[in-house]
């Protein structure tokens, strides 16, 4: 008998790999886009005239993560916040970016697709960062990256991201 029949494995990653290799593309993704981890603390406005600028605060700092929030400049009519908004996760020595947080608002949810509920924690994870992911290539696709990057002064406080962390 073949050592292939022998010891059969599963040609597809598991439900958990698949969202780590999620994770990692989403950290190379932020890296080539905007390259955060070369950021002081601080926040950041990226813009093409298009009346859709993008803003990337670095909330801290720390030996192997970097928190991130990432929006849109404009505040959602129906719930008064950023959106869309992300809370991210950069694990330097893992090469991951997780999604604490995501808020999805119907314009971005238009053009890339929706944010659907889930069942579960995993479920939730899953989508929030196939969201990023999506977002982050829409964002690529329309110009945005680290030469239109720059820093940002006078943005309304109303876009100052309120996460507490736990």
């Amino acid at each position: 008998m073949s050592a292939v029949l022998e010891r059969p494995q599963s040609l597809l990653p598991s439900r958990f790999s698949w969202l780590m290799g999620l994770y990692s593309e989403n950290y190379h993704r932020l890296a080539r886009l905007f390259a955060p981890q070369d950021l002081a603390i601080g926040s950041y406005r990226s813009s093409l005239d298009d009346g859709l600028d993008v803003r990337l605060d670095v909330l801290e700092r720390h030996r192997y993560t970097l928190d991130l929030h990432l929006t849109y400049c404009f505040v959602d009519e129906d719930t008064g916040e950023a959106a869309p908004s992300a809370q991210l996760r950069m694990y330097h020595d893992a090469h991951m970016a997780e999604v604490l947080d995501c808020r999805a608002d119907r314009r971005l949810v238009r053009a890339i697709g929706p944010l659907q509920p889930a069942r579960s924690v995993f479920q939730q994870r899953v989508r929030m960062s196939s969201f990023l992911n999506r977002w982050l290539e829409y964002l690529a696709e329309q110009g945005h990256s680290i030469g239109t990057l720059e820093p940002a002064s006078g943005l309304p406080t109303s876009l100052v991201p309120r996460f507490t962390h736990s």
